[in-house]
């Protein structure tokens, strides 16, 4: 429910076992739960559903932060607010603002909204700055509505704690007294101020309308294909955490950790550059992509007129054409190492034989003859295999089969 609350639809809960939960049943539903949490961009290595049942501290409440600030950053972005362009500064372009994590955009909002409440003061964390209410009290001020009766009282009150107060209750007339205590505030836990700010960001942005005159603005929204390939990138634990793919890819150090992932030992990291000169940042980030384009033929990718300086550049067809056999890569590379043969390559072709073996053998109708098959638009061949698999596991009741497009 957290994650369906963060990522509408993700879980369909029909699959979720809610009666008569025997240990095994609840195995199921931490199962789905973390598969699903992967599919959303969560880190889920080291992490499996027997660590949830023992409810090791750590790790679960690691996961569940994970879920909610993904949650909270759904909604910062231009697709969802248009007037997070009003951010951009002088000399920047739209594609400035989506190289932006979400903290640097909270951060640029807050001071926004100082600047036109008139305040010098600036917020440059949400930890030291915000210790003492003052930048939170006059950013409530000024996105709350003339009607919600928002007041500056909590500064005439000298006790940070006792202030801090007074500043939620202000947060609570807007509907956002969330995820902070006053000691959370006084004490500038990152974490809970960071989501404090972000479910403020969300009920009340208050931007204006952007100009359409914004060169690039509406042709930059996140497709379905990238988000699935930026999610399974974050899933996989890189470092930093990718926000926009073709900015987040510059350096070549993303792909070069999704590559030793693959196989480990396939990265040289003598020959990377993992920190950057101010002189020759450039340079060095242009050797890192070559590089990573060299490792890509190495490992038999389908590269032809594909650069490192394609890479460098951001090119959005070609840059995706490595990230998809990357991803196909790493899939191969899991079935390989599940079939106890690591090392070896499994071929789609071998896939597509047991996949028709294993479908004929159950009895079932449906076959497939490539991963492009129009069959599988209606899942039917999938569900067949689960069942093929765990006989019983699909409830055929639940499966429809009309011929509409849903």
């Amino acid at each position: 429910k957290i994650i369906n609350h963060s990522c509408p639809d993700t879980i369909d809960e029909r699959t979720i076992n809610k009666k008569n939960l025997t240990l095994y049943k609840k195995h199921e539903n931490l199962t789905l739960a973390l598969s699903s949490a992967q599919a959303i961009g969560c880190n889920i290595i080291n992490i499996d559903a027997h660590d949830l049942t023992k409810g090791s501290p750590h790790l679960v409440l690691g996961l569940l932060w994970q879920i909610i600030r993904i949650g909270l950053f759904n909604q910062i972005t231009l697709e969802n607010c248009p007037g997070l362009a009003s951010l951009l500064q002088q000399g920047e372009r739209i594609e400035d603002l989506l190289k932006l994590s979400p903290e640097a955009i909270l951060l640029r909002w807050v001071n926004h909204h100082l600047e036109n409440a008139g305040i010098v003061r600036r917020c440059n964390n949400f930890q030291s700055d915000i210790t003492d209410s003052e930048i939170y009290s006059h950013l409530i001020r000024q996105i709350a509505p003339s009607t919600a009766g928002v007041t500056l009282e909590a500064l005439m009150e000298p006790n940070h704690m006792t202030r801090a107060e007074i500043m939620l209750q202000q947060a609570a007339k807007l509907g956002c007294r969330t995820f902070v205590t006053p000691s959370d505030v006084v004490n500038g836990i990152y974490k809970l101020n960071l989501a404090f700010v972000a479910n403020m960001f969300n009920n009340y942005p208050g931007l204006d309308k952007p100009d359409s005159n914004i060169e690039g603005l509406g042709t930059l929204e996140e497709t379905r294909e990238e988000k699935t390939y930026r999610n399974w990138m974050n899933s996989m634990g890189v470092s930093p955490h990718v926000n926009w793919l073709y900015s987040d890819l510059a350096d070549g150090l993303v792909i070069f950790q999704l590559y030793d992932i693959i196989k480990p030992g396939t990265v040289k990291w003598p020959k990377v550059h993992k920190k950057f000169s101010k002189l020759r940042k450039f340079m060095e980030k242009l050797e890192n992509c070559n590089y990573a384009v060299e490792l890509g033929k190495q490992m038999n990718f389908s590269l032809v007129g594909i650069a490192g300086q394609d890479i460098n550049d951001g090119n959005a067809t070609l840059t995706l054409a490595l990230i998809w056999q990357l991803m196909r890569s790493y899939t191969l590379s899991l079935l390989s190492s599940l079939a106890g043969t690591p090392g070896s390559t499994v071929v789609e072709k071998e896939i597509l034989q047991w996949v028709n073996s294993k479908l004929q053998a159950a009895g079932k109708s449906s076959s497939i003859k490539s991963f492009q098959d129009y069959a599988i638009a209606d899942a039917r061949p999938l569900l067949d295999l689960i069942d093929a698999i765990k006989p019983g596991t699909v409830n055929y009741d639940l499966v429809k089969t009309t011929s509409t497009e849903e």
